[in-house]
């Protein structure tokens, strides 16, 4: 689903208004009946990642951390089964799953005297069966669990859900009966940085020859996009030539502005793919056509 700008602002502007829940998917389904579930998902999903990023800073100055564990470890001295973690999230307005990795961090550090390292973190995140102190426990798989934007749960879902979409492309080549090579087959080939699929032999896109198609299970906005034309794109584009990116989730409209330059932006697999097979076909149709034509005009000439 495409968006315009103006649109895209709208829905970004009310997010700044929701905390970081399941529930406020609803509200923003509510106020933006005429769009798409997951496109409002993957919106408010990127939209909260930069607030996260912005603040980030300031919920790991070593004072901070110091009050949030000492208050983590007084509530939850008072009542264990409360949802202490999860409480202190919303108050300090942050990530459930990034508090709970602040928290964890903190209890290692001062159970074994050094501070853990990030794949002990990771895992215990992970499996919180893992974390020594079973209150602790229960209250990161609370925050993990609970947190819509952030954490092991949600990567493990983002990983699956661009999966989902490259195997969904990959069906949709196969059925037009398109030649081509994926990630897997051109890493064996030698390259280094390589789009989802590669195609043998190019296609025409609404007019434009593309060699090469990216998938991305995302919406794509202002940010992302840049990132990716500076980090993906425009490197596909010197090594293999023009190319087809979708965003599966919707794109902001006015995006779709390098389509001379080689790059094309679509939200779906497009439907008026011109193949080589098709052009040489279409030719000896209207070879054929032309051939039916000349006996009549030459008769009439007669």
């Amino acid at each position: 689903m495409k968006l315009s700008k103006a649109q895209y602002d709208e829905v970004a502007h009310f997010i700044t208004t929701l905390k970081p829940t399941r529930q406020c998917m609803k509200t923003l389904k509510e106020r933006f009946p005429n769009q798409s579930q997951s496109t409002l998902l993957s919106i408010f999903s990127q939209e909260y990642q930069k607030f996260t990023k912005k603040t980030h800073a300031r919920h790991h100055v070593p004072e901070t951390i110091k009050m949030y564990y000492s208050k983590y470890l007084q509530e939850v001295a008072m009542d264990p089964t409360a949802p202490v973690l999860l409480n202190l999230a919303n108050e300090v307005d942050f990530s459930p799953a990034l508090i709970a990795r602040i928290i964890l961090e903190r209890f290692l550090q001062d159970l074994n005297g050094v501070a853990p390292t990030k794949p002990v973190l990771n895992t215990m995140l992970r499996d919180s069966s893992q974390i020594p102190d079973p209150i602790l426990a229960n209250q990161v798989n609370q925050c993990v669990v609970n947190d819509c934007c952030n954490g092991p749960l949600v990567d493990c879902i983002k990983h699956s859900i661009g999966y989902e979409h490259e195997v969904l492309l990959r069906e949709k080549l196969l059925e037009k009966n398109m030649a081509f090579l994926d990630e897997d087959q051109l890493r064996l080939k030698g390259y280094d940085k390589t789009p989802d699929f590669i195609l043998e032999v190019p296609v025409a896109v609404e007019g434009h020859v593309i060699h090469w198609i990216e998938s991305k299970a995302s919406f794509g906005d202002e940010l992302s996009h840049r990132a990716y034309l500076q980090d993906q794109f425009w490197s596909y584009w010197n090594r293999f030539g023009p190319g087809l990116v979708i965003y599966w989730y919707g794109f902001i409209e006015e995006l779709d502005c390098h389509r001379e330059r080689g790059i094309i932006l679509k939200d779906e697999f497009p439907s008026d793919i011109v193949t080589l097979h098709g052009c040489m076909s279409l030719g000896e149709e209207q070879g054929k056509q032309v051939g039916e034509r000349k006996p009549e005009k030459s008769q009439e000439a007669q």
